[in-house]
């Protein structure tokens, strides 16, 4: 499977030019992602005309960045289907069930995981994001990244969250960040019931190692464990280098 995340234009990948042009005081919690998305209508439907094209080539997925509220959910599928419709009125092919995702990126779509699994086909974590605004660190400032550490227990609570909310109706977790490259992070997600891991190719072997070296049962006691700790110090002190 394939899956393309629509235009996930964030604070730190603006063009120079549009942020001459459109100034945001804080652009972290400004026009960006999905809601930039649904401003600019005629590019957000090219974009969705191409990933329905592309998805009679193969097991082709949608997925939306950024989601906070259930209303930019159902506006973004609404604009979905308003491009499959154009496209069935043009003879175009495209599958029609194409499954539908979402990215858990705040804590709002974290806390009400469950209503959004009603009305996405899974969800994928991006701990990066998730961290930053839930610790309400700029995560791209030198002075305070090091202490945006997606290992903080309450950013574990909030992936916890959504994975029980995906349990509700039978959706699957995956998690994109530098969290799923990391092998103590890794086990630590697995134990948490995260079913997909998404790094760089680099990562993997480590990865695999770390997880191959544990019984799902000693990862979902070491995922207990790091949830009842008070801070992130506490959490990595719990890596052994095993589980």
């Amino acid at each position: 499977p394939l899956v393309l995340r629509t235009l996930d234009l964030g604070a730190d990948k603006y063009d120079p030019n549009r942020l001459l042009s459109s100034p945001e005081p804080n652009p972290f919690l400004g026009d960006r992602s999905i809601r930039l998305c649904l401003h600019e209508m005629p590019m957000f439907k090219r974009q969705l005309r191409a990933i329905l094209r592309a998805s009679m080539l193969g097991d082709i997925r949608v997925m939306f960045p950024m989601i906070s509220t259930l209303m930019e959910l159902r506006q973004a599928r609404m604009v979905l289907q308003d491009v499959m419709e154009e496209l069935e009125d043009e003879g175009v092919k495209f599958r029609a069930t194409i499954p539908i995702g979402m990215m858990v990126e705040v804590p709002s779509a974290a806390l009400i995981a469950p209503a959004f699994a009603r009305e996405v086909d899974f969800f994928s974590i991006g701990t990066n994001d998730l961290t930053q605004y839930t610790l309400a660190i700029d995560r791209q400032n030198p002075d305070l990244a090091a202490e945006a550490d997606s290992l903080h227990p309450a950013v574990l609570r909030l992936i916890a969250l959504t994975v029980e909310g995906a349990k509700t109706h039978d959706r699957w977790v995956g998690v994109c960040g530098g969290l799923a490259g990391d092998p103590f992070g890794a086990a630590l997600l697995t134990g948490l019931g995260v079913t997909e891991l998404s790094m760089t190719p680099r990562d993997i072997p480590a990865v695999k190692a770390r997880l191959r070296s544990a019984s799902l049962a000693d990862l979902q006691d070491l995922a207990r464990r790091a949830l009842a700790q008070p801070g992130a110090a506490e959490v990595r002190a719990l890596d052994g280098g095993a589980a």
